[in-house]
């Protein structure tokens, strides 16, 4: 190989590795796979899920931080990622700071939908579906506790490290249908019970290549760019328009291409939580 051809190839490796996730995955299905959504089958109130989480490559806590924003858009409730906590300018918060400085009580009790919540990200094996390899599971915080969060950390204190791959423990979700305000149902997990203690699996080459496992949650949940969010922030609805690859503003009849493309090559993969309203609006920090 020519050093020209060396060259083209590295730009080639870091422009994919930095253009996000698009290159990671063969189609849609294959990025769905790595999400775990806790979704009950239409038909049944209650249902069980079997998951056992993985340990992390430097010792430390599976459980990933992150804060997001749940708004709708279009109709529908979905979460955006705050990109403030990356050092970044947020639309959002913008909007937020702006109508808790007025002073007034409405603008006060509007501000709180731009908020941005805290969230938990943790990777885990399906049980149910091993031959997925590693998923990954977001879940809200819970301010006034009761979430599941507060299920599951206590047992790290209680059995000891549950994600140890020779003594952790599977650990069983129990689910069941709850009525929101507006009486939309959704999912609650209702109880967490670790299992007896077992290995990850008994083949060492499986769980070194889940334990090994490259792929981040930031692979699979799209963030999307401070356009998309500034247009959401000002009351629009971002549009993915496949022939320019661009997002568009859509509001009435008017519309105005924005951003570049670059991190939305994949902008029509739901999110599983995707209509989840929020159903602790009053669940607040302040």
């Amino acid at each position: 190989m020519t050093d020209v051809a060396k060259s083209v190839l590295a730009q080639y490796e870091k422009n994919k590795a930095a253009s996000g996730s698009s290159g990671k995955f063969a189609s849609q299905e294959e990025r769905m796979k790595k999400y775990f959504a806790t979704i009950i089958p239409t038909g049944k109130r209650e249902d069980e899920r079997r998951i056992r989480i993985l340990p992390t490559k430097d010792g430390g806590t599976p459980f990933i931080e992150v804060k997001l924003h749940e708004i709708q858009v279009d109709g529908k409730w979905i979460k955006l990622y705050d990109p403030a906590q990356d050092g970044k300018r947020s639309p959002l918060n913008e909007v937020y700071d702006a109508l808790m400085d007025t002073g007034i009580e409405s603008d006060k009790e509007l501000a709180r939908t731009y908020y941005a919540r805290k969230f938990f990200i943790v990777k885990l094996i399906d049980r149910d579906n091993e031959e997925d390899g590693p998923k990954f599971w977001r879940f809200k915080n819970k301010y006034k506790g009761g979430g599941i969060f507060d299920k599951i950390g206590p047992l790290f204190k209680n059995k000891g490290d549950i994600t140890d791959v020779e003594t952790g423990r599977d650990l069983t979700l129990s689910l069941v249908l709850e009525k929101s305000n507006n009486g939309k149902d959704y999912t609650v997990v209702s109880t967490v019970i670790p299992e007896d203690p077992s290995p990850l699996h008994t083949d060492p080459a499986k769980v070194k290549e889940w334990v090994e496992d490259t792929l981040t949650w930031r692979d699979v949940y799209a963030i999307k760019t401070e356009e998309y969010l500034e247009m959401v922030a000002n009351g629009e609805t971002p549009k993915w328009d496949p022939d320019s690859k661009k997002y568009v503003s859509k509001t009435g009849t008017a519309e105005a291409t924005i951003g570049d493309g670059k991190t939305e090559e994949e902008p029509d993969i739901p999110d599983p939580q995707v209509d989840d309203e929020p159903d602790d609006k009053d669940d607040l920090p302040f």
